[in-house]
Order: structure tokens, then sequence, then C-alpha cells
């Protein structure tokens, strides 16, 4: 049973507004009260500190980095997630849709029948973790092989989000198919001097022509209204024409995760669907792939959310950046990375600080404009504690 408890001297996010000084109280995990100005009874005195809602994280692509952290160095899935776990628990997020691929091409089984043994360990071990961690199913259309391998997990009830994804280059993220070749050597760490003009020729000649290869449509409706069926929020990934997001739509999407244009991102708007994009984009001010810039998008109202993607802390760091840039109000911020997300997975009880909600709560300091967590409850409980705040509450127990 966790005690109940108050969180005093607070300056705190609501939703519409801040509270310059108040006090929280926490009861059986849930927010049950809310004060302004200072208590008199017996509370846990976090002046100086601020409190946002737990961050909700739509799209996190860390897991995998951290089972094979370098190609072909394996790690144990269960450790990888243990540390994943912690990580983000220490930048304030709550609760965590971890995205795990299938495989973007056939012979590729490390992203396919490995991806199955992934997500069951993910649903083993989420009583045990820090981080409410759900699963994030990441569908290539182009390989059907895996829809049996989906339909099974979502018979299964061990799916929470899924999207559909086409990493062909020549279209979606990677129109630009130089600009592909380039990223890829980049990322593989390749001497370009090494690397003959002709073999490149050949490689760009092969993307081409999968490019070509047709999508059946039709078992992919079926396995999207089986995940609908069930309640699982369906989201597309990288739209990049107006054409493709019409058609996501038709197939039952109802989130836009990163799109990477300006058209796309503008006509999912018109749809009503929810637009995600990554919070380091936002935070750099532009794409990885030259793509929509996030921030861009943000301050053309064109984004609902914002997502880790590869880095857990840009969350936190983006919304904040936001907030001090004048682009949008501290609380408008910070819905970006928890009210907002939480609404596109259909999670009513988090992403405020309200009573009612769930006592999902980061307490921050926010100077040389890089916010700093100290603490985070999950559902009441202190999850992440760092020796500032032992200083500061002196040892205060939080639990019973």
């Amino acid at each position: 049973m966790i005690q109940t408890y108050w969180l005093s001297n607070l300056q705190i996010v609501l939703e519409d507004s801040v509270l310059e000084k108040g006090a929280i109280r926490v009861e059986d995990g849930m927010i049950s009260e809310i004060e302004e100005g200072e208590i008199s009874f017996e509370s846990i005195d976090c002046r100086g500190l601020m409190a946002i809602p737990g961050i909700v994280d739509f799209h996190g692509d860390m897991l995998e980095r951290d089972i094979e952290p370098r190609p072909g160095a394996f790690f144990p899935v269960e450790l990888g997630i243990y540390e994943l776990d912690k990580r983000l628990v220490a930048t304030g997020i709550t609760t965590a849709f971890a995205a795990i691929s299938f495989s973007w091409d056939k012979g590729d089984l490390r992203r396919s029948e490995n991806a199955m043994r992934i997500i069951r360990a993910v649903n083993a071990q989420r009583p045990s973790l820090l981080c409410d961690m759900r699963v994030h199913a990441r569908f290539e259309v182009r390989n059907m092989e895996t829809i049996d391998m989906l339909n099974e997990l979502l018979r299964d009830n061990q799916l929470h989000l899924v999207s559909l994804m086409d990493h062909t280059p020549g279209q979606g993220q990677y129109t630009d198919v130089d600009h592909y070749v380039r990223f890829m050597k980049r990322w593989m760490g390749a001497d370009t001097d090494l690397i003959d003009e002709n073999a490149i020729e050949k490689i760009k000649a092969k993307i081409l022509e999968e490019a070509e290869v047709p999508r059946d449509w039709h078992l992919v409706k079926d396995m999207t209204d089986l995940a609908v069926k069930n309640g699982i929020v369906v989201a597309s990934h990288d739209d990049d024409t107006i054409e493709k997001v019409n058609k996501m739509a038709e197939l039952g999407v109802t989130v836009s995760e990163f799109p990477v244009s300006f058209e796309a991102a503008e006509e999912a708007r018109r749809l009503g669907m929810h637009v995600v994009m990554g919070a380091p984009n936002a935070y750099r001010g532009k794409s990885t792939s030259n793509n929509l810039s996030a921030l861009e998008g943000v301050r053309n109202g064109l984004v609902d959310s914002l997502a880790t993607d590869y880095y857990p802390a840009a969350p936190l760091q983006a919304a904040f950046k936001i907030a001090d840039d004048g682009i949008l109000p501290l609380p408008q911020a910070i819905q970006l990375v928890t009210a907002n997300p939480a609404d596109a997975v259909k999670f009513t009880d988090r992403g405020k600080i309200a009573v009612g909600k769930r006592a999902d709560i980061a307490l921050v300091t926010h100077e040389y404009h890089h916010p700093r967590v100290h603490a985070t409850f999950r559902a009441g409980e202190a999850v992440y504690w760092d020796w500032f705040m032992a200083r500061l509450t002196n040892g205060a127990k939080v639990l019973s």
C-alpha cells in the first residue's frame, strides 16, 4: 500500500496554467488534492522544484540498441530492458512505448522471429519495471511474411500500438536515394573512398527496383482491422504525400508519425489524425534526413506530440526549449510530451497533474536552459530519486 503524502512548496505545471506555489496530495497512487500556497501540515518539502506530469513517450527506438549496441555484439534481452527502464525514468518518462522493428527484408531474421522474442520479454517483465513500458510494433509493409506474426501477437494481447512503415528508399523518409546512400555510409562507418562508384550505382538501381514491389494492402487492412478491434491504435510512419496520408486513413490509421513533408502533416491534421514528430528533431531544429523540421511543424500548429525517437532526454529538453524560445507557453509545450501523446493512445488516466489522475509526476529544476529531473513518481511510487532529493528531504520516506 502506498503511503498518503503531500509534495509541498512546488511550482506546478497544470493543464492550462502554472501554479507558482502549491502542493499535491498523493493517495493510493492517485492525485487526490491540489492546494495553492503553503500548507501547514506535514509534507515532503520540494522547495525550488517544478512538478510536471510524467512524460508519455509514443515511440522510442532505444531498446534494440541496448540489446545490440554494436553490430553482432548481443546482450541478453532482459538486461537491455532493465537498463533502458532505468534511463527512461531518470528523464521523467513514466509511460514508454518501446518500438520493436520487424524485418525490413525477408532475410533479416534478427528483426522478425527475434522481434517476437523481444516483445514477449517486455510483456513478461512489465510488472517489475520502473516505467510503464508498452510495445509498439513497427511493421514494414513490403514484408508480408511478418503479417502472421503480428496477428498472433495481437490475438495474444502482446501489442499496445502498431505502426505501418515503408523504409524502402525512393519514397517516404528516404525520397532522395543519393542522400540515403550517403546516410548509410556514415551510419555504417564506411570509408567513401573505398566504395566503388559502380557498386553504388548498382545499389541505387536495386533500391529503386525494390520501391516498385507491390504491397498487399488487403492483408495490411485485415491486420489493422484486427488491431482496431482489439482497441489498439494504428499509426503510419514517414508519410510523405497527401495521397499516402489518405491511403493510411482508409486503412484505419489515426496517428501520423513523423510526416516528412509539410503537405503530409497538413493533410493528416485536416483528416483529424494525431501528428507525432521527433523530439530530437524539434530540439535540434532540423531533421537528420533533411525532411520536415519538427520545430517548424510546432510553429505552424501541425504537431500534437513529440516522441523520444532515438534519444530519451529529448522530450523533456525539447518541451522546455520550445517554451524558453517563446514558441508555446510552458503548459502547452509540456502537453506535447504528456497529455497529448496520452490522448493519442487513448490513455485517460495520465498525462496531467489533476485531481483523479494517476500520480505520474516528474520533479525538475530548470537552470541553464536544460531541465534536470530529480525525482520521478509512477502511480505515486518514487521510481527515481537522486542525491539532490535525498539532501533536500533529509531522508524523508515516500513509501510506507
